[in-house]
């Protein structure tokens, strides 16, 4: 059942989860493990009632009751101002994300896992992972948002709008056995077990858990196919406790296509099919032979034309060890030390003569002097080169290694609660633009990377970035009276950051590039203050509010997103360096949190909280092209500058209403009004585009969230409703998406179990997405200039059933 457990007086706070390093009156104990699932399981939803500011977390229980296998982050959806969306039900598919919280977007906010930094989440990323990639998702305990300002301790460089950590479950107590099966729409299945140790001796307990996934696109032939595996083991001593966690994953993500709408294209498909792995009609739409999804032929498509595939491919190893070490009753130093391994790829492969590729290619493979790079001579000399296909194969292939530690002393020292900690990361990471011949006579596959049987044609560019990440923070909560917490402290932020090109772009190849630039750029930013209070009012009503900066540290991606070394020349890095100043906010926040017991007839209880929310959000960056139709296939460098301010006000009214133990309905309301306070100009001409005024394109202003739970003594039924209004989908405001609601369902049954049967938990359920079968617009990319944006399709009604069992 869904809840919002609101803790209200200093008794009903230790019946509370508050997140690791919250800085809170005090750390609640972590829940203890089911005995039949080994989950740590906490009240479905909670809203931490041991911290000034707004922070909400969903457990093990009701994430995997939204999908079994759902993402993380996905199972933030049912909380109070997120937007999260995906072109595939669990959430998993990294290239079609998109995911705001009050109004910031996905690369301006945290993410941890057990306090290991995940990086800003871009897709192709430089400096992490995603959760679905760190964690098998039955082994995680629990995700926590604060939705406002994150922990001064959280180890990220972009938390601008608040952070999401998640948790992973602990071994349990006892030796026993974890299982379960799901199968579904478009041959999806999904197999997970997990081993539990029990106490091996001297309170020492480890797990050992896998998972396989695999799962067709519902609107193309490609598979979502994944293996994952995660180990944790725990020892508790009388000095303090002993942690260590692995995870593997290889994951490969067929993607999607956008589809693009603009002025000038008439034909606007809701999806953009992959053709693979029909190669032979593949090659006779190419020619125009052969009709697309409704339209007479591949050069009527137009900008949605198709390619033959595109996918991600994504290897990673990640572990880390800590010492929890309680020196006395008042102090307790933690230490942990990590390290992250990626190897992945991003593949499309697609017809050579769209998206710019003919002039592209000229600059390596020049024709007839004279001639038109799209001449007919030219194009059959290019499909030649390539393998005789008229496809191309174009990789981006990464690489990341980071290690890292950090290190939390507390105090307690009368009526404070002081807290000082420190992280280091040392990263290292490169990304190679690849382009490779698609053989006729031999066809690649999206599942399998070029690079380990062919040698590329051209090495569009090689980068090479190293990073040194530095933090420190320090904080005390003073309880001046019982019923009274201040809270107050800061936190240092320092970024070192190089860049050497191995390989640079053949100028004007990489469009609007001379060359990557290559060197330096540090950032320092010694004082981030924070300060709050958290009153109980009375025993069930609290009062908390909070102010809090924050800095997004200049991202080091090379050759993409919103990264100086993306920028198309020396000049202009050096221009960046000298100008530029990382984005910023001042988020202000405060509300009253209660939790009641009602004599009501049916009505036995309610918990809910009001707040509300005001951001200043400074030195905004832009990329600015200077071409507005610079294709994404062909990509292209772009000016970087601050272009102004954003200002954000909303409220988030969030409450559950129980009749007794058999029903509780709860819904989340969240208004949000993000809107640009300056206009900004591109290209020599200075210009203008009218955005002072204008609303943040892609967080809808309106969202709604309801969940109905009704349970019987073995049975549970539970309906979903989620509501996202009108998002803007340009800068200007001038297009936009209508806003939609879905709705999503559950019914699950616990199956009776003799007591001298094997299994001493047993359970099915049956789980369908999208229940209406809506079509809408999912992730939508924002439109550089006004008239034109693309979007993701809403995946249709799926239906999947799962059996889970303990031994």
């Amino acid at each position: 059942m869904l809840a919002l457990a609101l803790a209200a007086a200093p008794v009903a706070a230790q019946d509370m989860v508050a997140p690791a390093g919250s800085g809170g009156v005090a750390d609640a104990p972590e829940p203890a493990a089911d005995p039949a699932t080994g989950a740590n399981e906490t009240n479905d939803v909670v809203v931490t009632g041991t911290v000034t500011r707004s922070v909400t977390q969903i457990g093990n229980v009701e994430i995997q009751k939204i999908l079994p296998g759902t993402s993380p982050l996905k199972a933030l959806q049912t909380l109070p101002g997120v937007t999260y969306l995906t072109a595939d039900p669990w959430g998993n598919n990294e290239q079609n994300i998109s995911l705001f919280v009050h109004g910031f977007n996905a690369q301006q906010l945290g993410y941890t896992l057990d306090g290991v930094p995940l990086g800003d989440q871009q897709y192709g990323n430089y400096n992490g992972l995603s959760p679905q990639r760190a964690i098998i998702s039955e082994n995680v305990g629990r995700v926590t948002l604060a939705s406002g300002a994150g922990d001064l301790g959280t180890a990220s460089t972009s938390n601008l709008g608040g952070t999401i950590d998640t948790f992973s479950s602990d071994p349990r107590a006892d030796l026993g056995i974890s299982a379960a099966q799901t199968v579904g729409s478009y041959q999806a299945t999904r197999s997970y077990v997990r081993l539990d140790s029990g106490d091996i001796g001297q309170n020492t307990r480890l797990y050992v858990a896998g998972v396989r996934q695999r799962a067709r696109a519902w609107d193309f032939v490609g598979y979502q196919n994944g293996w994952q595996g995660n180990a944790k083991l725990v020892h508790d001593d009388r000095n303090g406790k002993l942690t260590v966690y692995f995870a593997y994953s290889d994951k490969t993500e067929p993607n999607e296509d956008a589809t693009v709408v603009a002025a000038n294209q008439p034909y606007q498909p809701y999806i953009r099919p992959f053709l693979y792995p029909d190669l032979t009609n593949a090659l006779k739409y190419f020619n125009n032979q052969y009709a697309y999804n409704g339209a007479p032929s591949y050069a009527a498509a137009g900008s949605n034309y198709s390619n033959y595939y595109g996918g991600a491919l994504r290897t990673d190893y990640l572990g880390y060890a800590r010492y929890d070490w309680r020196a006395s009753d008042r102090v307790t130093w933690s230490n942990q030390v990590y390290f992250h391994h990626n190897d992945g790829v991003g593949i499309i492969a697609g017809p050579i003569t769209a998206a710019g590729l003919p002039l592209l290619f000229s600059f390596y493979y020049p024709g007839v002097a004279g001639s038109s790079p799209t001449s007919p001579a030219n194009l059959a000399r290019l499909s030649t080169i390539f393998g005789n296909s008229g496809l191309a194969t174009r990789t981006t292939e990464y690489r990341i290694d980071r290690y890292g530690g950090l290190s939390t002393l507390k105090l307690e020292l009368g009526d404070h609660q002081v807290e000082l900690g420190g992280w280091y990361e040392r990263q290292s990471s490169s990304s190679f633009r690849r382009w490779y011949a698609f053989d006729i006579n031999e066809p690649s596959s999206v599942y399998r990377r070029p690079n380990s049987y062919a040698d590329p044609l051209i090495t569009q560019y090689g980068s090479e970035v190293r990073v040194e990440e530095i933090q420190a923070h320090l904080q005390d909560s003073w309880r001046i009276v019982p019923a009274l917490v201040v809270q107050a402290g800061f936190k240092s932020t320092f970024q070192r950051a190089r860049q050497a090109v191995p390989v640079q772009p053949i100028p004007g190849s990489f469009t609007g590039s001379r060359e990557l630039p290559v060197g330096r750029i540090n950032t320092d930013r010694w004082f981030l203050p924070q300060i709050g209070a958290l009153w109980d009012v009375t025993d069930s009503e609290q009062v908390f509010v909070n102010a809090q900066k924050n800095v997004r540290q200049f991202q080091t991606s090379a050759a993409a997103g919103l990264s100086p070394f993306a920028l198309g020349s020396q000049t202009l890095f050096e221009v960046f360096k000298d100008q530029t100043k990382p984005e910023t906010s001042w988020t202000y926040e405060g509300g009253v949190r209660t939790r009641r017991a009602l004599d009501l007839g049916p009505i036995t209880g309610f918990e809910g909280q009001i707040s509300y929310y005001h951001v200043d959000f400074s030195n905004r960056l832009l990329g600015i092209s200077p071409n507005q139709t610079i294709s994404a296939v062909a990509s292209g460098a772009t000016i970087l500058a601050n272009v102004g301010s954003v200002t954000t006000d909303g409220v988030d009214v969030a409450g559950t209403l129980r009749f007794g133990d058999t029903f509780s309905l709860y819904n989340a309301l969240s208004y949000n009004n993000s809107r640009y306070d300056d206009d900004y100009t591109v290209g020599t001409a200075q210009t203008v585009v009218p955005t002072a005024g204008k609303k943040v394109p892609g967080s809808p202003e309106w969202l709604n969230k309801t969940v109905a739970t009704l349970r019987t003594d073995g049975a549970e039924l539970q309906l979903i409703g989620d509501y996202i209004g009108r998002r803007y989908a340009t800068y200007t405001n001038d297009l936009s998406v209508k806003g939609y609601f879905t709705l999503a369902g559950r019914i699950g049954f616990d199956m009776p179990v003799s007591g001298a049967g094997l299994a001493k938990k047993l359970s099915v359920s049956l789980n369908v997405t999208n229940i209406t079968d809506k079509r809408a617009a999912s992730t939508i990319s924002i439109g550089a200039a006004s008239g034109t944006y693309n979007f993701f399709p809403l995946p249709p009604r799926q239906v999947f059933a799962t059996i889970s069992a303990g031994f």
